[in-house]
């Protein structure tokens, strides 16, 4: 994952070049989407049926990456989520900014009763 929303991409501009202050989140979350996010966050993200933004921590940085050090179990399905596209980062449980987003390498249609999981060291955010 390593496309970086406008949103951050201004923020650590500003923060590096201008000494402009930016607090980074206390907590990040992982949301699904149905559709791009693109750099603008302009992407549909799953609603209803119990979905909700799941927390996600990571180990330390290293060679310009980090990997997701614990799994992300989002909570079962109780209708459908459509396809799930696009996975990206938020700073926020609600609303809030969108940080990091990619596609998923495949697809998944998410059905009443399916719980969506993503493995621990198998979502990495790396800046090129």
């Amino acid at each position: 994952m390593a496309e970086m929303s406008n949103y951050l991409e201004d923020k650590i501009l500003d923060h590096v070049l201008k000494n402009t202050s930016y607090t980074s989140p206390t907590t990040v979350y992982l949301g699904l989407f149905t559709s791009d996010p693109t750099d603008a966050g302009s992407g549909t993200e799953v609603s209803g049926g119990s979905y909700a933004r799941q927390p996600i921590s990571f180990a330390a940085a290293s060679s310009g990456s980090s990997a997701s050090n614990a799994d992300i179990t989002f909570p079962q399905a109780t209708g459908s989520w459509g396809t799930v596209s696009h996975v990206g980062i938020l700073d926020q449980l609600t609303s809030g900014n969108l940080l990091f987003h990619t596609a998923l390498t495949t697809s998944k249609a998410i059905d009443s009763g399916d719980i969506f999981k993503v493995t621990s060291g198998n979502l990495t955010v790396a800046l090129d």
